[in-house]
């Protein structure tokens, strides 16, 4: 199966972190998103990487993308 590296989803102050202590970091631990990213997420309520990923409208998005996929 496939492995994913962490040190290239997350900011390197957040390499040694484990997934629980993750899903509390900021946002802006992800890589490539910033402070400003944070600040634009935290008006719709999404704080931490735990509330984006369980966000109802992001998985919402997943899932049309991923049934979009099985359309004929």
């Amino acid at each position: 199966g496939t492995r994913m590296n962490i040190k290239k989803a997350v900011d390197k102050a957040y390499e040694d972190k484990s997934f629980k202590d993750l899903t509390k970091a900021p946002i802006s631990a992800l890589a490539g998103l910033t402070d400003e990213h944070q600040q634009l997420l935290e008006k719709c309520g999404v704080k931490t990487i735990g509330d984006l990923g369980s966000w109802k409208f992001a998985n919402w998005a997943r899932a049309i993308v991923e049934l979009a996929a099985t359309e004929e």
